[in-house]
């Protein structure tokens, strides 16, 4: 990537900036959508097949299927799976809701384990008390970009005759032991919402398997329950991947190993560079290579830190400010505050620096030099 860390730090650092990233690639993309706007091939067809081509190799897979988004591809990795009304489903308390929509929308329930107390995934010795009869499956997520503990996951989910997903919404490109997460699972789902670390623009999604049963039945399903047209085999969804979100895809995937190399180029500076006692880090597993989508900290004050980092022009991220145990959708379900401390903690101290391939080295150090510089207030 053709990008100089070290020039001047602009005064104004944002959580994320996108417009960096697409005037590095502006002459590759308008090229190639102009060539899928003279082929008027605009959704499916050859340019979604190059793309889910390319990004099986990428994950050391045999299949990927393109979806429409990241949500669509957990939900018809649930019906492919056969989930539906009685069944449940473990899922994190802390994610993204759409870890669990994808649960709710085939009737199923899902069941909310909490999160371990400092690498902020899923915590695997809490997940047998939580299965009964009528568990079906675990989604796992490779949370901010991080692996979760898969061994221990997939132990569980084979002691229990359970299928596993990976949600990788947030991991393009994160290894686990060595190898890309993707491919630990049944399935695994992921997202290319513009700001992932592999982003389309507009949304789109995909659901990566080796198996080839699940890969012909997630196509019919996500063409309407077809594989002949105006034939329906199955009650399907209109859930296709378009091709010009394919396209930008295609162009991009080739720099995604850069572009995570040097978010875990930031991340070690902010690793190393934080020392104040007041901003607690994300801890990082030997079995973990995070593709570091986010970085994100904890602190005791979380909206005096956000106030003294927007007086110097530095705007974090939060993610997320309410676990799904405590979302209003999910009141039905019964839970309280205090059912999941560790989860509902983060939630509430939680704060993601800013973090993106363009960032140089004087926007970073101007981040840790603020932090580092950062009083609490007493309690």
């Amino acid at each position: 990537m053709t990008n100089s860390y070290d020039r001047v730090v602009d005064a104004h650092i944002p959580f994320l900036d996108l417009k960096k990233q697409y005037l590095h690639i502006k002459a590759e993309v308008l090229a190639k959508i102009e060539q899928v706007l003279d082929s008027t091939s605009y959704t499916g067809g050859t340019y979604v097949e190059e793309f889910e081509n390319a990004f099986a190799q990428y994950c050391q897979v045999n299949y990927a299927v393109g979806v429409n988004n990241g949500t669509s591809a957990l939900h018809l990795a649930m019906v492919a799976l056969g989930i539906g009304p009685g069944d449940e489903v473990i899922v994190p308390a802390n994610t993204f809701i759409a870890s669990a929509w994808a649960v709710s929308y085939t009737g199923a329930t899902p069941v909310f384990v909490d999160c371990h107390p400092g690498t902020w995934q899923i915590d695997a010795q809490k997940i047998e008390e939580k299965i009964t009869s009528r568990t079906k499956a675990i989604i796992g997520v490779h949370l901010y970009g991080q692996p979760f503990d898969i061994d221990a996951v997939k132990q569980i989910a084979h002691t229990y005759n359970l299928f596993l997903v990976e949600d990788a919404a947030q991991a393009h490109g994160a290894e686990y032991r060595g190898k890309r997460v993707g491919s630990f699972g049944e399935m695994a789902c992921f997202s290319f919402y513009p700001g992932k670390n592999l982003g389309t623009y507009g949304e789109g999604g995909a659901i990566t398997t080796s198996q080839q049963a699940y890969a012909d039945h997630l196509r019919r399903l996500r063409n309407n329950g077809a594989t002949e047209r105006y034939y329906h085999d199955e009650l399907g969804f209109n859930m296709r991947m378009g091709s010009l979100e394919a396209a930008v895809l295609s162009i991009k995937l080739p720099y995604l190993d850069e572009w995570n190399s040097r978010r875990k180029q930031i991340a070690h500076m902010y690793q190393q560079g934080i020392v104040n006692q007041n901003i607690i880090l994300q801890q990082q597993p030997d079995f973990a290579q995070s593709a570091y989508h986010l970085f994100v900290v904890t602190t005791p004050n979380r909206a005096h830190l956000m106030q003294y980092l927007n007086e110097r022009q530095i705007f974090p991220g939060l993610h997320y400010p309410l676990p799904c145990h405590l979302q209003k959708a999910y009141a039905h379900l019964g839970y309280q505050a205090g059912d999941l401390p560790e989860a509902e903690y983060l939630s509430a101290h939680c704060l993601s620096l800013p973090m993106y391939a363009e960032l140089t080295n004087m926007e970073v150090e101007r981040v840790i030099e603020a932090l580092n510089g950062y009083i609490c207030p007493k309690s």
